[in-house]
């Protein structure tokens, strides 16, 4: 079913190929056309459309992706802000704190709390207060758990504080064992010692501000330290205080940065971090590129959708011109072919009649001499008495019977080779036929002085091949020799073994010759160096596709002024190769 629809969208033209129609050559190989011609269009219509569609992808995809790094920076930047006012406004109320009240207002247990409740009220985001002596002990305490007196004289932020005046903590779990991070500032005294304020913040406030870059679908925004630790929560790349998940990170630098990276499974994402001043903090917002180019991946889909079907249209469209115009080149070319095959068969009749003139004038000659001796025998019986009747009518008689004879002999070489014209196989020997086509040029030869001379070797066997094909191939080239040559010329033709399975028949005349440009051109119908003469351009033509049709080759030689030369090349198995042509033909019909 399938194969007989696909049929009828076959062109006509697809089973022909190149090569030749009987004796005709083709001039095309329309499948070869169809294909170049079907190449050529679509890559002048789908490349410059697929060019196009790549470019605008290329700078559509780098625009996206450019915007999405300047969107990455920006939410950077507001974030990071907002993290560091939330830090520096602690800090400041801290601050406010310690250079508002003395040590003993803050030692007092009443005091520190109404300060912390006062804290909590305000800015929000304390969980307690403590108050520590120069050697790390902690004087006051005001919150939920049992720190009093506790030593903090080796932890690093006391050392710090002690050292810079000034400590913000990464988030750790301390003595309380639950995230957390402290902003400390230290007060000196008149005496020379000191006192350290320490504040701790939950941080669950970081977490919900974060929250709200994750709920925006605009991926994740989290914080680490400077050694790439997790400080708050994320989903995908690690638990709180462990090692971010990511396979590369670069060294942290004061400038924001947004930068391309993959995850864990490979995936693309966009990375970008901000340190956040006067912390330890490191703002990391990463983006996974598959969701941030969600839009334009969509957007890019209904474009490709689009090129797609525009490429099977143009497709299509190219198919059904490419087919109808060769098809109509196919139909011209079978139309040339009948006509050059109708040509053929005039050049073929064409010959006969040459030879039938050649003919009338050779039996002129006995139908003079039986008039002759016909009018003898009548006045011999008119006039002459027995005597003489008697002996000289039987040598009239004789030469009567020889002319007609010699009339009969001339006639039936001409049934024959008209009779040979069609086509059948048959056992030949090549130098009869040479011989045969030679005899209807003997006067001609005769009269203009031509020598004509035939030597086939004596290897050459006896072979089965269309005597009315080599008939005409032999005649047609006779004819172009004697055409060629001038009065006195020399027709030499010669019959040798080539090889094992061809015979070459050369045909040599001593004539004008032909020019070197047009040898190129002289086996094309229609071409003739002698068409001011009365050359139709077709012999040579048909030669070459007749010679063709016996699986045989022919080429040519020529020297202006010295003479041309033929070599007819024929195969001495030509009814196999005929045979296999055939079975061909109609394997591909």
């Amino acid at each position: 079913m399938i194969e007989r629809v696909l049929a009828q969208f076959k062109p006509a033209f697809w089973e022909s190929g190149g090569g030749e129609l009987g004796s005709v050559r083709r001039i095309f190989d329309f499948r070869r056309i169809w294909r170049q011609a079907m190449m050529m269009m679509l890559g002048v219509s789908l490349v410059p459309l697929l060019a196009l569609a790549y470019l605008d992808f290329q700078v559509t995809r780098n625009h996206a992706e450019n915007e999405m790094a300047l969107r990455t920076g920006r939410l950077l930047n507001d974030n990071m802000r907002t993290v560091s006012f939330f830090l520096e406004e602690r800090k400041a109320a801290l601050q406010f704190v310690i250079q508002t009240h003395t040590l003993a207002e803050l030692k007092d247990e009443r005091g520190l709390s109404l300060n912390l409740e006062g804290l909590k009220s305000s800015i929000g985001g304390f969980s307690d207060l403590g108050l520590f002596d120069s050697t790390g002990r902690h004087l006051r305490y005001s919150g939920p758990y049992s720190l009093q007196d506790l030593s903090y004289a080796a932890e690093k932020w006391f050392q710090e504080v002690v050292t810079s005046g000034f400590h913000i903590s990464d988030v750790y779990r301390g003595f309380r064992d639950e995230p957390h991070l402290v902003i400390a500032l230290k007060r000196a005294l008149d005496d020379g010692s000191f006192y350290i304020l320490r504040a701790t913040l939950s941080t669950d406030w970081f977490n919900a501000q974060l929250a709200q870059f994750k709920r925006s679908g605009q991926g994740e925004a989290f914080l680490v330290n400077r050694r790439g630790i997790v400080q708050t929560p994320t989903l995908h790349y690690g638990e709180v205080l462990q090692k971010i998940r990511l396979p590369e990170l670069p060294a942290f630098t004061e400038e924001v940065r947004v930068f391309p990276g993959v995850d864990e499974e490979g995936r693309e994402l966009i990375v970008g971090y901000a340190l956040v001043p006067d912390s330890p903090f490191v703002l990391m917002v990463i983006q996974r590129k598959s969701e941030v180019l969600r839009s334009w991946i969509q957007t890019r889909l209904v474009i490709s959708a689009f090129v797609g079907i525009s490429i099977i249209l143009i497709i299509l469209v190219i198919l059904g011109v490419t087919t109808r115009l060769v098809n109509k080149l196919y139909q011209a070319d079978l139309e040339r072919i009948k006509a050059m095959q109708e040509a053929e068969q005039v050049g073929k009749l064409a010959s006969v009649g040459r030879l039938a003139a050649g003919v009338a004038h050779e039996i002129n000659n006995p139908l003079a001499i039986i008039n002759e001796k016909a009018g003898l025998m009548q006045d011999l019986l008119a006039h002459g008495d027995q005597a003489v009747q008697a002996a000289r009518l039987p040598a009239l008689l004789k030469a009567i019977e020889e002319a007609v004879g010699r009339c009969a002999v001339i006639t039936r070489r001409l049934l024959g080779f008209a009779r040979h014209l069609e086509s059948r196989r048959q056992a030949v020997r090549i130098q009869e036929v040479i011989e045969e086509v030679l005899a209807f040029h003997g006067k001609e030869a005769e009269y203009r002085n031509i020598h004509l001379e035939v030597d086939v070797a004596p290897e050459v066997p006896v072979f089965v091949s269309d005597r009315g094909k080599l008939q005409q191939i032999f005649l047609n080239l006779v004819n172009n020799a004697f055409a060629a040559i001038g009065d006195g010329g020399q027709i030499h033709i010669t019959g040798t073994l080539k090889d094992a399975d061809r015979v070459l028949v050369t045909v040599t005349d001593d004539g004008r010759g032909i020019p070197e440009a047009d040898l190129k051109r002289i086996f094309e119908p229609f071409f003739s160096t002698r068409i001011q003469h009365g050359g139709t351009g077709l012999g040579l033509s048909i030669t070459y596709g007749l010679v063709r049709e016996l699986g045989g080759d022919i080429q040519v030689e020529s020297v202006v002024g010295a003479g041309t030369r033929f070599f007819v090349t024929l195969p001495l198995n030509a009814a196999n190769y005929q045979n296999e042509r055939e079975e061909n033909e109609n394997s591909v019909g």
